[in-house]
């Protein structure tokens, strides 16, 4: 007994030690692990409708697909797991949508009894990356170090009283559409769990077909999906200075405003491309066409969900929806991609070149160039990804290079839309899909500070030479 209590103690005080030493590495081990556990519960008999073991492929994309909030599938979602099977998958997403950084400040709360400062900071760099890279990083940023108790109370809170909320207001549309009252209870609930985490499962074979023109329900789908991907941190400071728009983080003010923008232009572009697709909107009548544009806009931002058969938009409509993918949503949102921040630093970089600043300059702010530079690897490394990804997936499949290339992305940035491709993969490539969207959601950021976290601090600098660059 005292032996075991001995390798108990061993086991814990190492997990300590891993919380403190380097949490964004505990961070990706818990993120990994729990893929693993899921994978397990995936493929039991009784999570399948058949009641038969499911192929360990499908079970593994079903886990990371599920932890990482993403949405695509190899299996039909609605009919191929059991009520046991739609549990785990609800059960999953929920976990997945705390974050990587956050999930793991949890866990390093409960086994250390408190937060440590490294975990503190770790914790704060979910809702600013920055704090893990090195350099000066101004505390009024985001959210300041003494609040990151106030910040998992607000994830935690929010999550719930957001998704209630949500659900509240989708089981009438369900109840109006035909589904039984006692089926719309859990239906209600998790279509609300699966619009804010931005994961785009539907718990009806139908999809949103039955929904199609019932605006309010699709509104409050977008709704949801809008607060899930502006991130935590902007809900925090939302909650905390509400209107007060001149008080608000500068992290917030460019969330919030080029989500709306993206959302406003992706919409118009949309409608542009695809008014005269017979197999799209072509049919519809001008409220339903632009509805449904800027429905899509919506959820090519992470939401996953869809009313259109996304294989039927034209190339230059699918060339459309891989940018708004790539950019995703709010840092430390439920949302994936290279983020909106990242977007909006480097635009507000070219135009403050253009005007011959000798800084990044907004809203009465300067943006420090390490933060320049940390927004171009996340870009670069994103590409990386998503190029690799689709050269080893196209080579394996012989695929359309298009169809590749948006399942890629729509995996990378956790999205969820498909062609129709990634439920035709074989199983190495259903793998390095697998691989990608376990990249792109624990994040470019968070990988770096995790292998840097031995890095050691260079005490002097080279000589400077200019090459020619352009």
């Amino acid at each position: 007994m005292s032996t075991l209590r001995a390798i108990g103690h061993g086991f814990m005080e190492f997990f300590r030690d891993l919380t403190q030493r380097s949490p964004a590495r505990f961070a990706i081990i818990i993120f990994l692990s729990l893929i693993l556990v899921f994978t397990g519960l995936f493929s039991l008999p009784v999570a399948a409708a058949n009641g038969q073991v499911t192929p360990f492929a499908d079970a593994f994309f079903t886990a990371v697909s599920t932890i990482c909030v993403t949405g695509l599938a190899t299996v039909d979602m609605a009919t191929h797991w059991s009520p046991f099977g739609h549990v785990l998958v609800f059960i999953g997403v929920q976990i997945g949508a705390l974050g990587v950084l956050t999930l793991a400040s949890i866990l390093g709360l409960v086994i250390s009894r408190r937060l440590g400062l490294r975990a503190k900071l770790i914790a704060a760099s979910d809702s600013n990356p920055l704090r893990t890279h090195a350099g000066p990083v101004n505390e009024g940023q985001t959210v300041q170090l003494g609040q990151i108790g106030s910040l998992l109370a607000t994830v935690a809170l929010s999550t719930l009283v957001i998704e209630t909320i949500i659900a509240i207001l989708l089981y009438p549309g369900l109840i109006v559409a035909g589904v039984p009252w006692h089926v719309a209870l859990w239906e209600a609930p998790f279509y609300a769990a699966m619009s804010f985490t931005n994961t785009g499962f539907t718990p009806n074979a139908e999809g949103l077909a039955p929904f199609r023109h019932d605006y309010f329900f699709l509104t409050v789908l977008m709704a949801g999906v809008f607060l899930g991907s502006i991130g935590f941190p902007v809900i925090y400071t939302l909650l905390r200075q509400r209107w007060r728009v001149r008080r608000w983080s500068l992290h917030a003010k460019l969330t919030v405003i080029t989500t709306v923008t993206l959302f406003f232009l992706g919409g118009v572009v949309f409608l542009v491309l695809e008014y005269d697709n017979l197999l799209t909107l072509g049919t519809n009548d001008a409220w339903d066409t632009t509805f449904q544009a800027f429905f899509l806009s919506a959820m090519t931002r992470s939401g996953g969900f869809a009313i259109l058969d996304i294989g039927q938009l034209n190339q230059s409509s699918l060339l459309v929806a891989c940018m708004l993918m790539f950019v995703g949503g709010g840092s430390a949102s439920t949302a994936g991609g290279i983020k909106v921040t990242t977007l909006a630093v480097i635009a507000l970089a070219v135009v403050s070149e253009a005007k011959g600043r000798a800084s990044n300059q907004v809203f009465g702010r300067r943006i420090p160039s390490d933060v320049l530079r940390v927004a171009l690897s996340v870009v670069a490394w994103g590409s990386t990804i998503v190029a690799i990804s689709t050269i080893i997936i196209t080579q394996i499949t012989k695929a359309d290079l298009g169809d590749v290339l948006f399942d890629v992305i729509s995996g990378f940035a956790t999205v969820g839309l498909s062609t129709g491709l990634t439920a035709q993969l074989p199983d190495p490539a259903i793998y390095v899909l697998a691989i990608t969207i376990v990249m792109g959601r624990v994040g470019t950021v968070t990988l770096a500070a995790a292998v840097a976290a031995s890095s050691r601090s260079q005490l002097y600098s080279l000589p400077v030479e200019r090459p020619i660059v352009g």
